[in-house]
């Protein structure tokens, strides 16, 4: 048995610093990660935009289309949630499709053949252009409605049609076999229970960087039964996939966790140089809520599904990560091309100097050539030091207009 190595918070916080945002390209993020969760909301950017240019110079709003739709390096997926994962996942998943496909029941089957059809005169179709816009009177409301989405939704969970390409966040859909490559859709399936569990632990570990067995209920749609996920890290800790640390300090025994025995070397690596990150509210690092409070003492809670007089914060704020520490959190929005930053909080032990403050501006100038804003407008109770920065960072190109509400 691989012996347990012993980290410090330090350490660890500084690991995830260097796995989750040492620079890349698109592709090399989801050989990093794996898994890119993906949601619908667009205040600035959706999940996989706000992921990606966290960790991609230069990256804009929408460029991973090109790498799903275009290229096909990546595919729609459900994984935690709705997520994106590389091609290559595709005979992997199998086990899970069919799983997930279980949650849907008595969904019209007899159709499928129609859907089919469609699909064959028609080329990529979304479900709004099916005759059948018919609705349930007692299903879900999570996928609408119409029964036509309730059964695109069991056939793109079955595998049977997948998502050709999206339009403003639409799917449209076609047969399986004419996007998944057949080399990946001919081979053979991962079918055998305790594999499956074994690969959605490793990849989940992959995505996360470190993960801790008790973590977050959330994180583990489709990695087992809970009395099959303790063998099954074990299993990949014998295997040399993973490797178990305890994090502490002080001698300590400290709480457990994985992380990808490929990613060893990142714990001698030197500290990354400080840089800020806005970060998506659904980014892989902050998946498990209470790990990250337990590590770097930050209390997240994405309350966009909250009543607004329920919110401690705002709709869709960003956490604002430094270094190897969450220091502030941002409300934002995108509308018309105006870039708002609502409100600004910094973290109650930050005391922001020069070096962090010309940090925040050079990430300011990146989230607008990101979001392709022309302006910026700042909200009245913003910290004047933020305000400042931005207005350094849009007196440089002299085409990005600061706006000051009265």
């Amino acid at each position: 048995m691989p012996m347990v190595l012993h980290i410090s918070q330090e350490q660890a916080r500084r690991f995830l610093a260097l796995y989750h945002f040492t620079p890349t390209d698109v592709p090399g993020v989801f050989e990093r990660l794996g898994t890119v969760q993906y949601d619908p909301l667009n205040p600035v950017g959706r999940n996989p935009d706000l992921v990606l240019q966290a960790r991609v110079p230069g990256y804009q709003v929408d460029d991973w289309q090109k790498t799903a739709y275009t290229d096909r390096l990546v595919y729609d997926a459900w994984d935690k949630m709705a997520c994106l994962v590389p091609m290559s996942d595709w005979p992997r998943r199998a086990r899970l499709r069919a799983h997930t496909y279980n949650l849907h029941p008595l969904l019209l089957e007899e159709q499928a053949d129609a859907v089919a059809a469609a699909l064959d005169a028609r080329g990529p179709l979304s479900s709004l252009e099916f005759a059948d816009q018919a609705h349930f009177t007692d299903r879900s409301a999570w996928y609408g409605p119409k029964r036509i989405k309730h059964l695109l939704r069991a056939l793109w969970d079955r595998g049977l049609i997948v998502t050709h390409h999206r339009q403003g966040g639409r799917h449209y859909y076609d047969r399986a076999e004419r996007v998944i490559p057949p080399a990946y859709l001919n081979a053979p399936p991962v079918e055998d229970e305790d594999e499956s569990t074994r690969w959605m632990l490793a990849r989940r570990s992959q995505t996360m960087g470190l993960i801790r067995p008790v973590g977050d209920p959330s994180i583990w749609f489709g990695c087992g039964a809970t009395a099959r996920r303790a063998p099954a890290f074990k299993e990949l800790v014998e295997m040399g996939t993973l490797t178990p640390v305890q994090i502490g300090e002080n001698g300590a025994k400290g709480w457990p966790a994985y992380l990808p025995t490929s990613a060893l070397p990142l714990l001698e690596a030197p500290a990354p140089a400080p840089r800020v990150i806005f970060l998506g509210p659904l980014d892989s690092l902050l998946w498990d809520r209470r790990g990250v409070m337990q590590l770097f003492d930050f209390d997240y809670v994405w309350e966009v599904y909250k009543p607004e007089p329920q919110r401690r914060w705002g709709y869709y704020v960003l956490p604002v990560f430094y270094g190897e520490r969450f220091v502030a959190r941002m409300d934002t929005r995108l509308e018309r091309g105006v870039w708002t930053i609502s409100h600004w909080w910094w973290e109650p032990d930050v005391t922001p100097d020069a070096d962090l403050l010309d940090a925040l501006r050079i990430t300011i100038e990146g989230f607008l050539h990101y979001l392709r804003a022309g302006e910026v407008c700042v909200g009245e109770d913003v910290d004047a030091l933020v305000k400042e920065t931005v207005v350094g960072a849009t007196a440089n190109p002299a085409r990005f207009i600061l706006s000051l509400p009265k």
